[in-house]
C-alpha cells in the first residue's frame, strides 16, 4: 500500500485501540513538517541557501512540479503562495491535515472513525486501527535501521528524523536489548546522515528544527502556568 509519509507518522502516533493521538501534544506541526519533508523528497520544494546568520532560510515551490496526490497538491499550493520559512509553513501545512489523512486511511480500511463527546458535551473523533498491517510494516523498517543498524532509505530516514524531532523513537520500535538512550542516539546519528539528497537534507534539517522549536515553545507555555 502506497502512503505518504505524513500518514505512516499518523499510524505510529494514534493508538490503535483508542484511535487517540498519545505521542504528541502538537499533531498539527508534526505532521505539517512530514508534508514538507515529502514535497521535497518529490522535488516540489526547495530550501533556499541562507545569506546570513539573522536570515532564517525560507523554502519555495519548483515551478511546474506540483504534485498529483491532492494532500500534497494542496500543500505545494501553500508553499507556492509565496517563500517563507519551515517555522511558519510547518503549522500552515499541519492545518487539518490530521483528519485529513485519518479520513484516507479510514477509506482505506486501515482506520474507522469513531465520533463521541466527552463528558456528554464535547465533540470527539477518535481514528481506531482496523488493519494494522501497514503500521507494523513501518515499524519493522524502523527496527531494523534504529536497532539493527540497517541504512535507511529516504523515507524511513526521513521518518527517523521527524520522529527524532519530537523525541518519540525509542516508543515506536522493539528495542531488541538497546537502551532507550541507544536508540535516541543512533535516531540523532540517522537525523544528520548522509542518505538523502541535498534538497531533502536541508529540507528535513528545516522542518525538524521547526518543530523542536514549536515543542519547545510548548514546553516552556506549559511549565510557565504550572
Amino acid at each position: 500500500m502506497d502512503t505518504l509519509i505524513a500518514e505512516d507518522l499518523l499510524l505510529l502516533l494514534l493508538d490503535d485501540d483508542s484511535g487517540k493521538l498519545t505521542l504528541t501534544s502538537y499533531p498539527q506541526t508534526v505532521l505539517g513538517g512530514a508534508l514538507l519533508v515529502e514535497l521535497a523528497t518529490t522535488g516540489a520544494v526547495e530550501v533556499e541557501e541562507t545569506t546570513g546568520v539573522w536570515h532564517a532560510a525560507r523554502v519555495r515551490a519548483v515551478a511546474g512540479a506540483a504534485p498529483q496526490d491532492p494532500v500534497l497538491r494542496t500543500a505545494y499550493d501553500v508553499v507556492a503562495a509565496k517563500p517563507r520559512t519551515a517555522r511558519d509553513l510547518v503549522d500552515r501545512l499541519g492545518r487539518g491535515t490530521r483528519d485529513a489523512l485519518a479520513e484516507r486511511l479510514a477509506a482505506r480500511g486501515v482506520l474507522e472513525r469513531h465520533d463521541d463527546r466527552v463528558l456528554g458535551l464535547f465533540p470527539r473523533t477518535r481514528w481506531p486501527a482496523v488493519d494494522s498491517g501497514r503500521e507494523q510494516e513501518v515499524r519493522r523498517l524502523l527496527t531494523a535501521v534504529l536497532v539493527q543498524g540497517v541504512e535507511p532509505d529516504e523515507r524511513t530516514g526521513a521518518l527517523v528524523a521527524l520522529l527524532s524531532a519530537i523525541d518519540k523513537q525509542h516508543l515506536v520500535v522493539d528495542h531488541e536489548g538497546l537502551s532507550a538512550g541507544e536508540v535516541r542516539k543512533r535516531a540523532k546519528q540517522i537525523a544528520k546522515g548522509d542518505w538523502a539528497a541535498k534538497a531533502v537534507r536541508d529540507a528535513i534539517v528545516a522542518a525538524t528544527a521547526a518543530i523542536t522549536a514549536v515543542a519547545a515553545t510548548t514546553a516552556a507555555g506549559g511549565a510557565a502556568s504550572t
